[in-house]
């Protein structure tokens, strides 16, 4: 299972949220203009909030050269420049402002205006997780769970997630609840697994929600519960978990924590294989073979196997096998013309 990278934490919302809190804390030099430059963001007047930060910038001011430098990464009321938006960051930086560090190490991590550099993310990440920046625990976590920029410490990335969980990030307990669920860093542990995929859960973190489902089915750490596996997969199916709209159709198709309900189950394996998920492309072809939940159809059962088939899945070869040999030599090209057709179109609306 893959852990959960932080990005730079931009975007309009964020600004007008934290509008407040930051005149309260930055020793900018003219309160007025931040101000006028915080109530333009505020009526999405983003030119205006770049041309009020522009001076506070350049005469210092920390606080305003990370906003500006955002401004630039995303391209809000200025030309999009990476490379400009690194000035600001290292500027911002170099000053001590938690949040311009992390985001200057995003910007050496991801190679954005600059040569990709690890050691350079590192360093940068350090910085701001010393300051307690919890994005940047769970990025400088994640560099030493992989390895990149620092030698690979599982321990020390687990120090650096529960850091972060501690205050409450829903990426850090999610990590960090994988650490124990794996025995990475850690004595493996899935009672302590559950605990925190919930904390995660319950903020709404989707891949939480389907770990924590998976327990529940399993019974691992939990005592096995299918109608809160079902649950828990039907709130991160809700936010477009290809993999928990997979799971859940599962449930539906063969009646565990639900009323079995083979149209749902086609619904959710449709809405799973749209994303490309190969199980999920060969139960509907399974489906459609079957007549369960869908009118019984040769042709679409032999297009979605064959789909799940290139996609590398071998189950999906004996469905399309046996479809096939029930289908006359122009329907089966027939199927094979709409396969090609739907993955032209990335799976959608096949």
């Amino acid at each position: 299972m893959k852990r959960i990278f932080t990005a730079t934490a931009l975007g309009l919302s964020l600004l007008v949220a934290s509008g407040g809190a930051v005149v309260a804390q930055t020793d900018f030099d003219d309160a007025a203009a931040m101000k006028r430059a915080l109530d333009a963001v505020s009526i999405l007047d983003l030119a205006t909030a770049a041309r009020e930060l522009g001076p506070l910038a350049l005469r210092g001011d920390r606080v305003a050269q990370n906003l500006l430098g955002e401004f630039y990464q995303m391209g809000q009321g200025v030309n999009q420049d990476n490379a400009e938006a690194v000035k600001w960051y290292r500027r911002s930086a170099e000053q001590g402002y938690a949040g311009a560090q992390f985001n200057l190490g995003l910007m050496y991590d991801k190679g954005s205006g600059v040569v990709q550099d690890y050691s350079q993310a590192v360093k940068w990440y350090r910085l701001a997780a010393e300051q307690g920046n919890a994005r940047a625990q769970i990025n400088l976590g994640i560099m030493y769970g992989d390895g990149k920029g620092v030698t690979q410490d599982y321990t020390e990335a687990v120090r650096l997630y529960r850091l972060a969980a501690d205050q409450g990030d829903a990426k850090a307990q999610y990590n960090l609840a994988l650490m124990y669920d794996e025995g990475q860093g850690v004595t493996k542990d899935y009672a302590e697994a559950a605990r925190w995929y919930r904390l995660a859960a319950e903020q709404g973190d989707a891949a939480a929600q389907y770990n924590l489902a998976l327990m529940y089915y399993r019974g691992q750490g939990v005592t096995q519960d299918y109608t809160e596996a079902v649950r828990l997969y039907r709130s991160a199916a809700a936010q477009g978990d290809a993999k928990a709209q997979y799971n859940l159709a599962l449930m539906y198709d063969e009646g565990q924590g639900v009323t079995q309900d083979y149209k749902e189950a086609v619904r959710l394996y449709r809405s799973a294989a749209a994303q490309g998920n190969v199980k999920a492309q060969h139960n509907l072809g399974v489906m459609y073979r079957l007549g369960q939940g869908v009118i019984q159809d040769n042709i679409h059962a032999h297009m979605w196997s064959n789909i799940a088939a290139s996609g590398g899945y071998a189950d999906a070869v004996k469905n399309r096998d046996i479809v096939a040999g029930k289908m006359t030599s122009n329907d089966v090209s027939t199927a094979q013309a709409l396969a090609r057709e739907c993955v032209a179109k990335n799976y959608k609306g096949c």
